[in-house]
């Protein structure tokens, strides 16, 4: 049959259910919806056929895994050569609290580690601070100073097991106490291997958990790229995190788009500061979240993939392939989660860890039923953690690579996807990069729109959430939720005293007033702050010589 044939035979084909009884039924569908859309506002065709593809390029690029762009998936055997790393983000109270979770999840067949931290410690602060009164140790572990986090890590090798760190503004004190730790060890920095948050910029934008200007957080994150590169081969030293901007309320489109705008802007600063682009990029990594439109995410994915690479490609010229691959993280949608109805969230977890791995993550993160009410408690993340083994070992989706590509829906919006992150960064451009967009709030009021018109659609039962407005039922009070004690600030306080009552307190004075000097200076900061960590200098004292140097962020107002 001859291409033109084949034209006609799938236009009269696609007409019969673009025209007449079937297409009403299509465009309307049970709920008598008036228009099917995705998260990011794309119109969802009554049928894709080969049609579109003809037309649009859809298969544009579409390769093959581990070779440029990647659309496929970095590596060529995917999860038949390694299985993404199984991390469930833990911590809570104290570090000998959070040290036992970690050993029960690793137990549980857990892979690698997710460090939560508390407030206090995510800002900067000691918790005998004023401003830490309340927070200590409730969203996350308080770690005070290194005396700390070799408790958190006590009895786990850390030449054995890769840790993520989410933490940002004191992201340079927290890899220094983990840098000590590994030495006490006796593990040799080259065998170390995890990834920092560090990615401010998203804090400005979504976030909030920042402490310095933009210009000086991002000497901080630059010294960090610089200090690795040479010292730290292994470790992952930004991790661009597309996650918060979600969570605030973006589009699937947006997140791509906000979080490679953000991802240019460290290119640009690392070049700026004297770094080689091939000797810096394939250490950068990327944080996405996973919702519930479940195509449109791995669709979201793969176009992140994609779009990654030619932009490394064509904009920084970038030659090695490993400088072209987005490595990236997944957390399932926290936002997702609702209080009421909490066993639902499991089905929601499901769908949205299916998708991760569908999509091509490099490691995961799925939440627990409960979070939506409190930390989870260890059945709830054991529910979580065998939620990915089961998709791991028992669905079969991990048994070849990418194995969606190809369908026309997902191609669709694979490019769909691609271009209208493009239009975003080129717009960003135009402003001057994503730090003059951050400052004239324009990305912040892209997200606040998207937000407020998906509540909207919420609010008309446009957008139906099962168990809250539509499907509700009454429901006893939650039973058996972990609580954390106001009594782990009372300890804490007790172990900051006693250390600062012990240590060498005169190497302390000195270690901060060279980290001081070296601040008002163009030297690198990280030899200066593992210095003052390994004379146990707390992390609200590091943070405060550095809040004295670099002044404060204070937000413009948003209109």
């Amino acid at each position: 049959m001859s291409n033109e044939e084949n034209r006609k035979q799938f236009t009269e084909a696609k007409n019969k259910w673009t025209e007449g009884p079937v297409a009403k039924i299509l465009s309307r569908g049970p709920e008598r919806k008036e228009r099917f859309t995705t998260s990011s506002d794309f119109t969802v065709e009554n049928i894709y056929t080969p049609l579109e593809f003809a037309e649009n390029d859809y298969f544009q690029d579409l390769g093959m895994p581990g070779t440029y762009p990647f659309t496929r998936g970095v590596y060529p055997t995917m999860y038949r050569g390694r299985l993404w790393t199984m991390r469930q983000y833990a911590g809570m109270a104290d570090a000998s609290e959070s040290n036992k979770r970690y050993k029960y999840l690793l137990e549980q067949g857990q892979t690698g580690l997710s460090v939560a931290f508390d407030l206090p410690t995510q800002i900067g602060y000691d918790s005998d601070h004023v401003l830490s009164d309340g927070e200590v140790g409730k969203v996350g572990v308080a770690i005070d100073s290194l005396a700390d986090m070799e408790i958190l890590f006590d009895g786990i090798p850390l030449d054995k097991v890769s840790t993520s760190m989410t933490i940002n503004a004191p992201a340079s004190v927290l890899l220094a106490m983990y840098i000590c730790v590994a030495e006490k060890q006796g593990v040799s920095l080259d065998k170390i291997a995890g990834t920092i948050q560090n990615d401010i910029l998203k804090e400005y934008i979504a976030r909030g958990t920042y402490i310095f200007p933009p210009e000086q957080s991002m000497r901080l994150i630059t010294n960090i790229f610089e200090f690795c590169s040479a010292q730290v081969p292994r470790w992952n030293t930004i991790s661009i995190s597309g996650y918060h901007i979600r969570e605030a309320g973006s589009s699937a489109a947006q997140e791509v788009a906000f979080t490679l705008a953000d991802a240019i802007a460290y290119v640009e600063a690392a070049l700026e500061a004297g770094l080689e682009i091939d000797k810096f990029a394939a250490r950068l990594s990327f944080f996405f979240n996973s919702h519930l439109n479940f195509i449109e995410e791995i669709a979201k994915f793969r176009a992140a993939r994609r779009l990654w690479a030619k932009l490394m490609k064509d904009r920084f010229k970038a030659q090695k392939s490993k400088s072209m691959m987005l490595r990236f993280h997944t957390q399932t949608g926290g936002s997702t989660l609702t209080a009421q109805q909490p066993d639902n969230n499991i089905i929601r977890v499901t769908l949205q860890a299916l998708a991760a791995v569908l999509g091509g993550t490099q490691s995961l993160h799925t939440n627990s039923r409960d979070e939506a009410l409190a930390l989870p408690t260890e059945e709830s993340v054991r529910i979580a953690l065998r939620t990915q083994q089961i998709i791991a070992h028992e669905s079969g989706v991990a048994d070849t690579p990418d194995p969606l590509g190809g369908s026309y829906y997902l191609e669709a919006l694979t490019s769909q996807i691609e271009e209208k992150a493009l239009e975003y960064i080129d717009k960003i451009d135009e402003m001057g990069g994503a730090v003059k967009a951050i400052e004239l709030g324009y990305i912040q009021q892209e997200i606040a729109d998207s937000a407020y018109n998906y509540q909207m659609g919420v609010e008309a039962d446009e957008n139906i959430i099962v168990g809250v407005n539509r499907f509700a039922v009454k429901e006893a009070p939650p039973e058996n939720l972990l609580k954390i004690s106001d009594q782990v600030q009372v300890l804490q306080i007790e172990r900051i005293n006693e250390l600062k009552a012990k240590r060498d307190n005169r190497a302390v004075t000195e270690a901060l007033n060279d980290l001081k000097t070296a601040a008002e200076g163009t030297d690198n900061l990280m030899p200066y702050i593992i210095s003052a960590v390994k004379v146990y200098a707390t992390l609200g004292e590091i943070c405060g010589v550095l809040r004295d140097v670099f002044g404060e962020y204070r937000p413009a107002e948003i209109l």
